[in-house]
């Protein structure tokens, strides 16, 4: 009896839909339309000659069998990354496809200094970049849809390898004429009733209140912003203060403002810069020469 097999790609859009829930969102991440991935999840149900997903207008859902199979999917899918990554792994180094993903809070400030350099000594590398947050991008790292992660450490992010790239330093940015004279701040100088943070899920947010050791912080902060940018326009506009990391400064976050930057004086007042890999990937020989050149690159941007 023949036995037909499910594609790749008929595994990519069933572990897509379950993880969005939505098949819009799912096609978006698999770069097919609606049509192709609802045909392609149908197909492989008639393959199985299983019910694999109910759908309604409003709702789609996963039968039991169909969370089994999704989930089975998702290691069939990550093995399948690995064994590709183990032939690239034997070519020459950093050259081909390589998708990264870089935190919103080092994004901006980061790449814009680095990508040319990268561009200039690894012309054969082809750097796909996925702004995320920490959580997104350690769960896409760990479902096989990123190589690698530019992260802020410490954070949580599972079972990885890591290489540190360089201390990246807080900063409190004061609006026009309020800052205090004296060149660092004490976090007990902070006046939390003025504060404005990152909303949730942004780890700048938490290692900032992590240095500063002061709970009544969090909820006495007066705004939530969804960017970095977001909230230096309003400590320009005189609404509070914020955090503002030491790469933010040395780009130029504050140009064209009045506002004045202090350096937070506490027991770990910065971030680590680190880059992540999942620990079995075949290509850490790879990502560790990757981290040393981000290194090499970012000395100036690290120096005051």
């Amino acid at each position: 009896m023949t036995v037909h097999l499910p594609t790749i790609k008929q595994l990519q859009y069933l572990v897509a839909l379950n993880q969005h829930g939505h098949f819009g969102r799912a096609a978006e991440q698999c770069f097919v339309t609606q049509s192709t991935l609802s045909a392609g999840i149908r197909e492989l149900e008639s393959l199985l000659d299983v019910v694999l997903v109910e759908r309604t207008r409003r709702v789609v859902r996963f039968t039991a069998l169909g969370e089994k199979i999704a989930g089975q999917a998702r290691e069939v899918l990550r093995e399948v990354q690995i064994l590709a990554s183990l032939a690239q792994a034997e070519g020459k180094p950093l050259t081909g496809e390589l998708r990264m993903g870089v935190i919103p809070t080092i994004a901006p400030f980061l790449l814009p200094a680095l990508l040319p350099h990268l561009r200039k000594n690894y012309p054969d590398l082809k750097l796909f970049l996925r702004e995320e947050t920490s959580q997104a991008s350690c769960e896409a790292l760990h479902r096989g849809q990123l190589d690698c992660v530019l992260l802020a450490l410490p954070y949580a992010c599972g079972e990885v390898e890591s290489a540190e790239i360089y201390e990246d330093h807080l900063y409190i940015a004061y609006p026009e004429g309020e800052a205090p004279p004296a060149s660092a701040i004490a976090p007990a100088e902070i006046e939390e009733g003025r504060l404005l943070l990152l909303e949730d899920g942004h780890c700048l947010k938490d290692h900032a209140l992590s240095a500063c050791n002061r709970p009544e912080i969090r909820a006495s902060a007066s705004m939530m912003g969804t960017s970095l940018h977001t909230l230096v326009q309003m400590v320009d506009n005189g609404l509070g203060l914020t955090f503002v990391p030491e790469m933010a400064l040395h780009a130029g976050i504050l140009d064209h403002t009045g506002i004045e930057a202090r350096k937070l004086e506490a027991d770990h007042a910065s971030r680590r810069i680190a880059l992540a890999w999942r620990k079995q990937s075949p290509r850490g020989e790879e990502f560790t020469m990757l981290a040393e050149t981000l290194r090499e690159l970012t000395t100036k941007l690290a120096k005051p």
